[in-house]
């Protein structure tokens, strides 16, 4: 037993020092992912985390499910899903949570963690003191844990401050902004004004369930007694619960931070409020057999403080897609602010505006510019009130977090702080090597550095894009319709499909293209054909002059015209896909944007696919064939589309397709990497939405690898992850590789974007 006598001078705690290469405080996306990525380059992490699980506004605590720059496919920035340690999470949660029950997320974000051995995760752990041994340098950071009732003294060389309301940051004495500039600090014609608001609120959401049978209410004495204005200015829907629910927002004309607690208590008033409202007022009978399931204990936060870096991303950089020669990352979402008075405003909960492609996010925006040693990660980032209304949602802050555990590597082996490796030619050096694995950094063309560019390539064939077979439904031109063509300088475009007019009326087409070549937005008409179409089914030969000087994606659009159906194609190939002009109503009003003037946003239109598993592309053939699908495309360092499709791909018909790397002599061989698609256009939500397969059926499941003298050195079956290193257990010498993919499924062939030879 333990006996302890009474201690008049009191007992101090149980104390641990630890330290580490990098300190990550917080442990919602942004940290988790981030902490992976730096544990995988080989420095000694500790995670911590004040909650009991990880992931933040996508845990099961609060329940938001997570998104970036594809916007739910609701705008046009094309297989732009944040790739790295987030992806491979999102991959992973689909495959064993399609579902989308947050609860299943939690287990999948601890695994990771855990099974990262450079990794140490401290959970239920609240940082409440910063140590400093210069003005402008941490040396500790003090935590304690409820749980173990510990006090932890965390001592690194570098801190990243992924907290949300960036405590150590705070503590620390950097430099930081809460509220909305003014119009003219950066010339941000979408600067809120006093009326509309400086601060976006929180939000708590709540789930229900059909119990079977009839289900009675007795809200509690705080529950708010009249909520139909709530009701009647959000159009609330009693289908819609979780995070569709987004809009159940207030405290954005109180302090985000110290009046969390008042918060959450009006919140959940409202909550409480509006069911008590659908339970008893009679005006839904529908929702007699409804119960409440969940409601949140914490709220979701959205925004508080925001700190500065040697740069401020603004308004112009999203809009513009400004260059930055130390960006590392990028955004996509919308510019996106919400009223200040949240579910108590009469105006829309919130006002997007999107930008016409993804934009840059520089270094210089993801470290204090006052302390040396402390980055920045998640929504406390360096950027202004309106650009922050973008980068602030958890794909951004996660795929940004990333690239801080090599940028870290970076500062210790030259004794840089980060500012000297942002300002300094040693940020080339660190996006290069970030390109290497996968990480897309849009504008930065790749360099040549693995084995696999000393060889000669070949394959058993190259997907030649002269047809999508006419198997797929018919679809009505409700919608101006395009399909999407990869082109290469010097191709013409000249396509026939099959049309079913049900009266006789003149279609419509155009011939489009971005005014930027890694854009997807559809603002420049090439040319223009009126075609007559008779009654009944014919197949329309259409032939365009234009003839392309650049690689670039061309946009063959068939105008709207509600007479006329057209063919579609059953088969998925990499880097094409059929948009529709119209839009996605959680992120946009009109197939059209349409900003107010004075504002500093573009009008543009929106071109958006069908989401699987409605997707399908046009059925078409054209009189010369494109070949996007070169082998050479496994070493050009691109793994996703750009400009151009990026990938090998293989003949549908080639029955047992490969690509061989011959080298000229003998190269010794430890690692191979490989990137399959993953169809980056699709946005895998993590909670909530329900997935309609498991695996994504572009990517290769099955392959093997041989050697020279045919002896397969490495098997796998079941893939269903972007990205596969294969290790080998020991290192083989050898004068070629021959990689063998399986297509996927019968009407998608076998495609791989990357091949990395270490």
């Amino acid at each position: 037993m333990i006996k302890s006598e009474f201690s008049s001078a009191g007992r101090s705690v149980y104390e641990r020092p630890m330290n580490a290469d990098l300190v990550i405080i917080g442990g919602g996306i942004a940290g988790t992912c981030g902490a992976i990525a730096a544990a995988r380059e080989g420095l000694k992490v500790i995670l911590v985390q004040d909650r009991p699980v990880l992931g933040g506004n996508a845990s099961s605590e609060v329940r938001l499910w997570i998104l970036g720059a594809t916007s739910s496919m609701g705008n046009n920035n094309r297989w732009s899903r944040e790739g790295g340690v987030l992806s491979e999470i999102l991959i992973e949660n689909m495959y064993r949570n399609p579902d989308g029950n947050a609860i299943i997320l939690d287990t999948i974000l601890l695994e990771k963690v855990k099974n990262e051995q450079n990794l140490t995760l401290l959970l239920n752990t609240a940082v409440y003191e910063v140590v400093k041994s210069a003005p402008d340098v941490i040396s500790e950071v003090i935590g304690f844990c409820s749980q173990n009732s510990t006090r932890y003294i965390l001592s690194a060389p570098y801190f990243c401050d992924a907290s949300g309301d960036g405590i150590v940051a705070f503590q620390a004495g950097a430099a930081f902004r809460m509220g909305a500039e003014s119009k003219d600090e950066f010339d941000e014609g979408f600067a809120p004004d006093k009326e509309y608001g400086e601060l976006l609120g929180h939000s708590i959401y709540f789930f229900t369930k059909n119990a079977g049978r009839p289900i009675t209410f007795t809200a509690p004495s705080y529950a708010l007694k009249d909520v139909s204005s709530i009701v009647k200015y959000r159009s609330y829907d009693i289908s819609d619960h979780g995070c569709k629910l987004w809009w159940l927002e207030y405290g954005g004309r109180l302090d985000t931070i110290h009046q969390t607690e008042e918060i959450k208590w009006e919140l959940w008033k409202v909550i409480y409020g509006i069911w008590d409202h659908v339970k008893n007022s009679g005006k839904y009978p529908e929702a007699e057999n409804l119960t409440l399931e969940w409601v949140g204990h914490i709220p979701g936060k959205r925004e508080s403080r925001r700190f500065e870096g040697d740069y401020m991303l603004s308004q112009k950089d999203v809009v513009e897609q400004r260059e930055h020669p130390d960006a590392v990352s990028y955004g996509g979402w919308s510019l996106d602010l919400h009223p200040a008075d949240g579910v108590f405003s009469d105006r829309p909960g919130c006002n997007q505006w999107h930008s016409k492609g993804i934009y840059q996010i520089p270094l210089r925006c993801m470290y204090s510019k006052n302390i040396k040693n402390l980055w920045l990660a998640g929504r406390i980032i360096s950027a202004s009130h309106v650009a922050f209304g973008s980068s602030r949602v958890m794909a951004t802050v996660s795929y940004s977090a990333q690239v801080l555990g090599l940028a870290t590597q970076y500062c210790l082996k030259n004794k840089i702080t980060p500012s000297k490796l942002a300002n300094s030619p040693k940020v080339q050096e660190l996006r290069q090597e970030l390109m290497q694995r996968g990480h897309f950094i849009p504008g930065l063309v790749p360099e040549r550095t693995n084995l696999a560019h000393k060889a000669d390539i070949s394959a058993s064939s190259e997907f030649k894009l002269k047809e999508l077979k006419a198997d797929g439904s018919w679809q009505k031109l409700e919608y101006s319709t395009a399909q999407l063509l990869p082109a290469a300088p010097g191709d013409q475009i000249n396509i026939s499909f099959e049309v079913d007019a049900e009266d006789a009326t003149i279609l419509s087409l155009q011939l489009r293209v971005s005014a930027k070549q890694i854009n997807y937005t559809p603002e420049i008409i090439l040319e223009s054909r009126e075609i007559p179409v008779a009654a009944g089914k014919s197949t329309l030969n259409v032939e365009f002059d234009h003839v392309m000087g650049e690689e670039q994606y061309v946009f063959v659009c068939i105008l709207k015209n509600e007479l006329v159906s057209v063919q579609t194609s059953k088969m998925f190939l990499t880097g094409t896909m059929m948009l529709m002009n119209r839009y996605n109503k959680a992120v946009a009003t009109s197939g059209v944007q349409l900003p107010p003037d004075g504002i500093g946003i573009d009008s543009f239109e929106f071109w958006l696919p069908s989401r699987r598993p409605a997707e399908q592309n046009l059925a078409f053939k054209l009189s010369a064939a494109l070949k996007p699908f070169k082998v050479s495309n496994l070493i050009n360092g691109f793994c996703r589309p750009t400009n151009a499709a990026n990938a090998w791909v293989a003949d549908l018909n080639d029955a047992k397709p490969y690509v061989t790397l011959t080298w000229d002599e003998h190269v010794l061989i430890k690692r191979i990497v490989l990137f399959f698609d993953s169809d980056f256009d699709h946005p895998l939500e993590s909670t909530l939405r329900v997935h309609p397969e498991r695996v994504v059926p572009h990517t290769v499941r099955n392959y093997r690898i041989m050697d020279a003298d045919n002896n397969v050195i490495f098997e796998k079956s079941g893939n269903y992850q972007t990205v596969n290193e294969v290790i080998l257990d020991k290192a083989i010498s050898t004068s070629s590789i021959r990689i063998f993919p399986e297509h996927p499924l019968i009407n998608v062939p076998a495609a791989i974007f990357e091949v990395q030879v270490f």
